[in-house]
């Protein structure tokens, strides 16, 4: 399966012929149409939603307004893992931004193979060492860079993303506001 090279390239973890089907076998593909919410508020988190097309994102309410934590497309893994590992009710919200081809990976199943394959453990360490750095890079981000800084990292990680996403979601990630945004890429800022 495709999907599954695309993360094993990513994490550079390989798997036996039987890993590979183990892990397969607990994948559910799902489309998804845009604005089409995967993951509701208030639910509990059971998958990580591997993207195989299209473009989803993370988000929560704060003050009435939408605020976006993460993007993911292609070849990415969105998740909310604070719901993930302590099976309590998620605040964030995922959202397909785009017509979306999404791999549910069961939480539980995938925990269970890790036990039994450690190549398969060997990936899940990789994926959530992954999250880890990319959780903390991030608030890094917000607590030490300016407006320009920040883009500029956006638009070198995420180059895609910025140029699928909207303004009003781009400007929410970057915690500013679409004017503050549209004057960064202009080179006022």
């Amino acid at each position: 399966m495709d999907i599954i090279k695309t993360l094993l390239d990513k994490y550079k973890v390989q798997f036996s012929q039987e890993s590979m089907s183990k892990f397969e076998s607990i994948l559910v593909k799902k489309e998804y149409h845009k604005d089409e919410m995967v993951l509701q508020e208030g639910t509990i988190s059971r998958y990580l939603y591997i993207v195989e097309k299209g473009m989803v994102r993370q988000f929560y309410y704060k003050d009435g307004r939408d605020i976006t934590e993460h993007f993911s497309c292609e070849g990415n893994i969105a998740t909310c893992i604070e719901s993930l590992f302590l099976q309590q009710p998620t605040r964030l919200l995922i959202e397909a931004l785009e017509p979306s081809t999404l791999f549910l990976l069961d939480y539980d199943k995938w925990k269970k193979l890790c036990d039994e394959f450690p190549e398969i453990n060997e990936l899940y360490r990789a994926v959530m060492e992954y999250k880890l750095v990319v959780s903390q890079q991030k608030a890094d981000s917000w607590r030490f860079e300016n407006s320009r800084e920040r883009y500029d990292r956006f638009c070198r990680e995420l180059p895609s993303v910025s140029r699928r996403a909207s303004v009003a979601h781009i400007a929410s990630y970057l915690l500013m506001s679409p004017e503050t945004l549209s004057r960064v890429r202009a080179g006022v800022l």
